[in-house]
């Protein structure tokens, strides 16, 4: 019982420094508030966020925020075709005045690394990523450095331009928790765009409402939010059935189902439970499933869509009981 308590209290310090972040960041990124929480949700789910859509739409605007609402370290790259590996994991140079060699960190020792259009560098480039975005460390000639806590990429990317772009290989893609769209928005929030960053940059003006520590002992709570057999079950029976749909050509991986089990404690700790419920994974599906599934060539002639197919997966599994045992 005294466990348990424990982590009721920690669940609604969760909750209250997630509402705190959250309302923070959408007093710059306005009529998005989906978009903001389930940011949010791969910060403290351990993952890596891949904001795709069309210039202009804030990408950039929402990555910045969430790093400048967080007291921490934070590093941009813009990607562009003679970036080079180095760049982003570092490189060892020679120090002529002690005789011996220094490393000198890349880009990506940071908390949050910002990459914009990160299609736009060669895939050599983009694969420098891969070790540090799945194990959390960077290996240069030979030795091995560990990232701090919390870690996480933020890469935008625009999907319509392919003059001078990379499409992300699959194996990059996948080491990403979740892919979001911002879109277009609605009228009054537009409006609000006007009037909020018509007069000068409004996130520079954002003061942190948290730092580092509180973010990766967030991360440590979550960790612990109960998820019930029957309930990983249901996960694993959705990650599966997107193996064996007719229209997908190659489904999620278990890298996949991992996602979704850490989203989702994420998610109830952040509404304030302990535990996870069936909701709470049949909202991060398509976030979580949709970039990772590669659809056969009839279903692409056909233009259905990951997300239609997703749907569909989701309406085909049965849904575990609400039991908590």
């Amino acid at each position: 019982m005294a466990t348990r308590r424990h982590t009721l209290d920690d669940v609604a310090e969760i909750a209250a420094g997630f509402e705190r972040i959250e309302r923070n960041v959408a007093t710059v990124v306005e009529g998005k508030p989906e978009v903001v929480r389930l940011s949010l949700v791969a910060l403290l789910a351990e993952g890596h966020l891949l904001l795709e859509d069309v210039p202009g739409v804030g990408k950039t605007l929402l990555a910045k925020a969430i790093a400048r609402s967080i007291d921490c370290s934070v590093r941009r790259v813009q990607f562009t075709p003679d970036l080079l590996p180095s760049d982003i994991t570092g490189v060892t140079v020679y120090n002529q005045e002690h005789g011996d060699f220094d490393f000198k960190p890349g880009a990506v020792f940071a908390n949050i690394v910002l990459g914009d259009e990160i299609n736009r560098a060669g895939p050599k480039t983009q694969s420098a990523l891969l070790e540090s975005m799945e194990e959390r460390t960077v290996t240069v000639d030979g030795t091995t450095y560990e990232l701090d806590i919390p870690f996480m990429v933020i890469a935008t990317q625009n999907p319509v331009e392919l003059e001078g772009t990379y499409p992300l290989p699959e194996a990059q893609r996948d080491r990403f928790l979740m892919r979001l769209s911002i879109g277009y928005p609605s009228l009054e929030a537009e409006l609000e765009v006007l009037d909020v960053h018509g007069r000068g940059d409004r996130v520079a003006q954002l003061d942190p409402v948290t730092d580092a520590k509180e973010i990766a002992a967030m991360i440590e709570a979550c960790r612990e939010v109960h998820v019930a057999d029957p309930l990983r079950r249901y996960i694993v029976e959705l990650v599966r059935a997107t193996r064996h749909h007719a229209a997908v050509e190659l489904g999620a991986s278990p890298r996949a189902s991992l996602a979704l089990l850490r989203a989702a404690r994420v998610a109830a700790a952040t509404s304030g439970r302990d535990y996870a419920i069936p909701d709470d994974v049949k909202a991060l599906v398509q976030p979580v499933l949709a970039h990772r599934l590669i659809m056969a060539p009839d279903a692409q002639l056909g233009t259905r869509s990951a997300a239609a197919i997703l749907d569909e997966v989701i309406a085909s599994v049965p849904i575990p009981g609400r039991s908590r045992a």
